[in-house]
């Protein structure tokens, strides 16, 4: 019994298939059928004046520390948020997939970005580049000691941006279905109680909701920082 919930506990983040056909590419394009396109007029939606408002604020935010040669990355990197927020928002509705879960889906985003953003700080100033690995003032015994820290610590960024978006969504719809199970099951049995964790997973799903927009977020945010240092 402890493994069937087990396994059925842990469904939610295995690709769904559909005649031996793996969803994925629905599930990632779906998104952008949900999001209204601009229109010509001058007078649109509260939607459309809304969805304007957030992105030009966003762009704003991030973009304004940044100098003039990164605003290039300005399309990229607000599509990528508003996508990544869709992408979660739509994982904590019920009977769905959320392909942010997966830990090879974030980092096939994160590594070709900020491999981009190392790649232009070699071209564009490499020995400004080069010297993030060095901290100047090093005593010289401890400068190949301090060279392979720095490496390990450049190399591990793309997989810290993957990691941390997958466990942060995971371990929360992982919360949301123990305590929606545990729910279900003292309904009959404990009605009070039930109606305590009922108001715990209610909490907890307002929770997931804001930290579906904060893990994009801080996903883009990170990226522009290592745009930041190669500029």
């Amino acid at each position: 019994m402890v493994v069937t919930l087990t396994l059925d506990m842990f469904d939610q983040f295995f690709p769904p298939l559909f005649l031996g056909v793996p969803l994925m590419i629905p599930a990632l394009a779906f998104p952008w059928l949900l999001l209204p396109s601009p229109s010509g007029r001058w007078l649109t939606s509260r939607l459309l004046t809304a969805q304007s408002w957030f992105i030009f604020s966003f762009t704003k935010q991030i973009f304004s520390p940044l100098n003039f040669g990164g605003h290039k990355w300005a399309l990229l990197l607000t599509s990528l948020m508003v996508y990544l927020i869709s992408l979660n928002m739509l994982g904590l509705l019920p009977y769905t997939f959320t392909p942010t879960t997966q830990l090879a889906l974030n980092l096939g985003i994160a590594i070709p970005l900020w491999l981009g953003t190392v790649l232009i700080g070699l071209r564009n100033q490499p020995t400004h580049a080069l010297g993030h690995l060095l901290p100047e003032g090093t005593p010289t015994p401890l400068i190949p000691i301090l060279v392979i820290i720095e490496t390990i610590s450049l190399l591990v960024r793309p997989l810290a941006l993957g990691v941390r978006l997958t466990a942060n969504l995971t371990a929360g719809h992982l919360l949301i279905q123990l305590i929606a199970t545990g729910t279900f099951l003292m309904l009959s049995l404990m009605p009070p109680v039930a109606l305590l964790t009922g108001t715990l997973l209610v909490l907890l799903s307002l929770l997931e909701i804001a930290v579906a927009a904060i893990q994009a977020y801080v996903f883009v945010l990170l990226l522009s920082l290592y745009l930041q240092e190669n500029i």
